[in-house]
């Protein structure tokens, strides 16, 4: 009887110690299963904002007045949305177990990464803007307002983790968006990174919380606008504009940082039914709309523009890759972001995409003569149009682009032209020695689009025209010199900084075919991206992507977090996982709910 009684009280202990481990266990170890409802925390005490020194008070922009008002505001589009076009394939209800094996075997080594990320970022840079992947130290240059947190808080919930989501909220609402230490804020990333990022998240969860910081953060932005023409500053200067001192836009300013915050705007007008930001917006868009056939590339915008003028017209350089990107991506996702209600957005894609198609778009000469487009930059001197063979990494958005466009649209021809792109991006990652895409290339253009046969002599002559003729002037030692795969002509930059575009395009390429050689590609630059880029931290930067093993830069943009392990997360999982009918993904791959129509009942 005492060897029982000893054994029972042993039990008790032992079941009690595991209790308390247990209780006392990391609050950020979850299940890898998702619950049917959002996990409820027992309410705490609300935090207190930490105090940190400051150069001046913070603003509270609801008191800050505005100068030049708005007196007739642009009102939201009161009726009824419109049923769009179905974007997504019809995916089979059966699947094959072989095939879903490996998709969720694949889909749980994405989560486990970001998981990982996740962890260290909250562990080394809570609170910061991003974590130096390989040193653990911390960089603020977006605000210093918890850029990685707000960014990849919808990664968060899509994933799975109810529980980091829920605490992380608590500490979102301790940022300070009333102040920063920088001179000047960019507002097209305040933009998309953090009102995207807080309007997705209250999206998926509900959480009001969220919905209030989305406010803050545009009742901020919305100050940007407080010029005469009620253009905005795109690098703006936050104290100055708090303390009341008289704005200007400027005279220069990127297409993109001008024309890419209408999703975000829109969405937080119909959220929140103040017409206001929407008004700040549509603004833009009807000037642009108004002078598309005026500029020397009739039915695109030049590069830079003039924002104190309202002239979109003036500049020669034209192009759908950066500094103009998310500016063409967001007219055919406006069109569905406001339930097909607004033609003006259809319109002015349709003769964007005209001319770029015509213009912009070029085929690369490959050793195997695939049938490829890529997306270049023009030049208009008078009559003339110029060409420059040009592959950006962030131009492989365009593949995705054209194929939510054909799809809302009904354009076939406009899905051929995204295939030829999206291949063109996976032709890249191949083509390198590390299996990933550098920055910014250049490659042999072909003669014309439909009939292109590879000459060895043709790409050799093209290296050497680009290469220092002072240095070597033998082009099959430039090409060994230059570690230059077949059809580059040029590396201008050999990094990968983590970029999303190809991944992203790949996604919305499987999500509209439903072809398993998407998935097929994805698989391949994951695991040629891990293999390379994977630190104890986190994943970094690498500086040049020809070499077998890249040398790393001590760099994790808040984007990897937020778009391009998402993506990876998204192809592999099921397919009504943030179903293209149903979302519609901003700049920074952050998910706003498409209007649907009212479902009708009866006869």
């Amino acid at each position: 009887m005492a060897l029982l009684r000893r054994f029972a009280v042993h039990s008790a202990i032992a079941v009690f110690l595991i209790y308390m481990l247990y209780s006392l266990s990391s609050p950020y170890e979850v299940d890898d299963g998702r619950s049917g409802t959002l996990y409820t925390p027992k309410p705490k005490p609300k935090k207190v904002r930490p105090q940190r020194e400051q150069k001046y008070k913070s603003f509270d922009w609801t008191k800050v007045p505005i100068k030049n008002r708005v007196e007739s505001p642009i009102p939201l589009p009161t009726t009824p949305p419109s049923k769009l076009a179905q974007i997504q394939h019809e995916f089979a209800e059966e699947e094959d177990a072989t095939a879903r094996n490996i998709r969720e075997t694949r889909r749980d080594e994405v989560r486990k990464q970001f998981l990982k990320c996740w962890h260290n970022y909250r562990s080394w840079a809570w609170m910061h803007d991003e974590i130096r992947p390989i040193s653990g130290e911390v960089t603020d240059h977006f605000g210093g307002w918890a850029a990685t947190l707000i960014d990849a808080l919808d990664t968060l919930w899509i994933m799975g983790f109810d529980e980091e989501f829920n605490s992380a909220i608590e500490d979102v609402e301790l940022i300070d968006f009333g102040y920063t230490d920088l001179d000047h804020v960019n507002v097209f990333e305040t933009n998309i990174r953090h009102l995207g990022g807080l309007i997705a998240a209250f999206e998926l969860s509900k959480d009001e919380r969220l919905l209030a910081k989305a406010v803050e953060v545009g009742d901020m932005l919305y100050h940007a606008f407080d010029t005469p023409n009620h253009m905005p500053i795109t690098r703006w200067h936050l104290r100055e504009a708090g303390e009341g001192k008289a704005q200007v836009a400027d005279d220069q300013v990127l297409l993109a940082e001008i024309g890419s915050m209408t999703m975000e705007f829109t969405r937080l007008s119909q959220l929140t039914n103040d017409t206001k930001y929407y008004d700040a917006v549509t603004r833009i868009t009807r000037l642009m709309e108004e002078q598309q056939e005026k500029t020397k590339l009739p039915g695109m915008w030049p590069i830079v523009v003039n924002a104190r003028t309202a002239d979109f017209t003036e500049d020669s350089t034209f192009t759908l890759n950066s500094m103009a990107d998310s500016m063409y991506e967001y007219l055919p996702k406006m069109y569905a972001l406001e339930g097909g209600r607004d033609y003006i957005y259809r319109k002015m894609y349709e003769k964007a995409m005209d001319a770029a198609s015509k213009y912009a778009l070029f085929r690369p000469s490959t050793p195997d003569d695939s049938d490829l487009l890529v997306s270049g930059a023009v030049r208009v001197e008078g009559s003339t149009v110029f060409i420059d063979p040009i592959l950006q990494h962030l131009s492989c958005y365009t593949g995705g682009m054209f194929a939510l466009g054909s799809r809302l649209f009904g354009n076939t021809e406009h899905f051929s032209i995204a295939r030829k792109l999206t291949d063109a991006c996976v032709w890249a990652y191949k083509s390198s020695p590390a299996g990933i895409m550098p920055e910014v290339s250049h490659v042999l253009q072909c003669p014309n689009a439909t009939d292109c046969t590879w000459s060895q002599q043709a790409w050799q002559d093209a290296v050497n025209a680009r290469a220092d003729q002072h240095k070597e002037k033998d082009p099959l030692q430039n090409i060994a010199n230059l570690r230059l795969p077949g059809g580059f002509t040029a590396i201008d930059d050999r990094r990968y900084i983590l970029r999303p575009e190809a991944i992203e395009s790949v996604f919305v390429m499987y999500r509209t075919t439903g072809e398993q050689r998407w998935q097929a590609a994805a698989w391949d630059m994951w695991t040629a991206i891990m293999r390379s880029t994977d630190t104890d931290i986190g994943n970094s930067a690498l500086l040049d992507v020809s070499a077998e093993t890249p040398p790393r830069i001590d760099s994790m943009e808040s984007f990897w977090m937020a778009e391009t392990l998402k993506y990876f997360f998204l192809i592999f999982s099921e397919p009504d996982c943030i179903s293209l009918d149903d979302f519609v993904f901003n700049t920074e791959a952050h998910p706003f709910r498409i209007p649907k129509p009212a479902e009708k009942f009866g006869w």
